[in-house]
């Protein structure tokens, strides 16, 4: 399994776990080898990255700022349109989960 997959990997299972925090970091290490690129995919995980620090901050009762960083998610949200990588499924899932967590942690 490459590395990049386990990382998504990672980050799935934290986010089930509701270890927002340590999501957070799963991505990170992808994201800031990448982030000088140009690209829509390394966006999408600077998203994903914004909805799992959302949710942190909202488990710390910081309402206003977790709204803010959510909407920096919806921003990058519908980008998974316009790319094309193998680990679409995989994002596709990410976003899936993230949709859930929200529906259901955030009221």
């Amino acid at each position: 399994m490459s590395r990049h997959k386990k990382q998504l990997e990672s980050f799935i299972k934290n986010l089930r776990s509701e270890n927002f925090y340590n999501a957070h970091e799963d991505l990170e290490v992808l994201w800031f080898e990448r982030r000088f690129e140009d690209s829509d995919e390394v966006r999408l995980l600077k998203g994903f990255i914004n909805a799992s620090v959302c949710f942190e901050l909202h488990k710390k009762n910081r309402i206003e700022a977790s709204k803010k960083v959510w909407n920096n998610y919806l921003k990058y949200r519908d980008l998974i349109e316009h790319i094309n990588s193998p680990y679409v499924e995989k994002y596709r899932l990410i976003i899936d989960e993230i949709e859930k967590i929200k529906k259901s942690f955030i009221k």
